[in-house]
């Protein structure tokens, strides 16, 4: 593990390492296992950023979720533009399914607040929100996330799948940017 990485134009320092990640992907898996205990949710990924996150939550599951991609885009480089475009759907019936939309980092909220009627509108159960990161403090609207494994400050961060214009997703640490 590096105690910092280089990525384009920008500096990062270790943030969060693996392990500390690992342990509470872990604590989220067991209380989804027993919030859905036999059942066979659909858990949503929603690309690119949650892959990782959500590759390590479902090899914690104890029950059988169907595992399906979407793909939705607010950011451009460091800032969110406050606009969500849908560039890939779930073409999946989601007709009375129970949902969890996995996601990566939930800083603005305007991207899930968006995307929650997406699902809503189809028919479904229950739709809830696993977040592996949450930054409490730059909430812009009223969200309310279900599984949260992380809360962390306002801190632009690469690793662990999250992204600095493309670079950075394969470390298995989470990295902060160095102003």
């Amino acid at each position: 593990m590096a105690d910092t990485i280089h990525l384009l134009d920008r500096d990062f320092k270790l943030s969060i390492p693996n392990e500390i990640i690992q342990e509470k992907v872990k604590s989220v898996a067991q209380q989804l296992n027993k919030d859905y205990a036999g059942k066979n949710p659909v858990m949503v990924c929603i690309l690119n950023g949650a892959f990782v996150f959500a590759a390590d939550l479902v090899r914690y599951l104890d029950f059988q979720p169907e595992v399906l991609f979407a793909r939705f885009s607010s950011y451009d480089g460091l800032n969110t533009t406050g606009k969500v475009r849908e560039l890939m759907g779930v073409s999946a019936d989601l007709t009375d399914r129970d949902v969890i939309i996995v996601e990566d980092i939930v800083d603005t909220g305007i991207t899930m607040s968006n995307v929650l009627p997406l699902f809503m509108e189809r028919g479904v159960r229950s739709v809830s929100i696993c977040a592996c990161l949450l930054k409490p403090a730059k909430l812009q609207v009223k969200l309310h996330v279900d599984y949260v494994a992380m809360e962390i400050p306002n801190d632009f961060i690469v690793g662990y799948g999250l992204d600095y214009n493309g670079m950075g997703r394969n470390y298995k640490d989470i990295y902060k940017v160095v102003d």
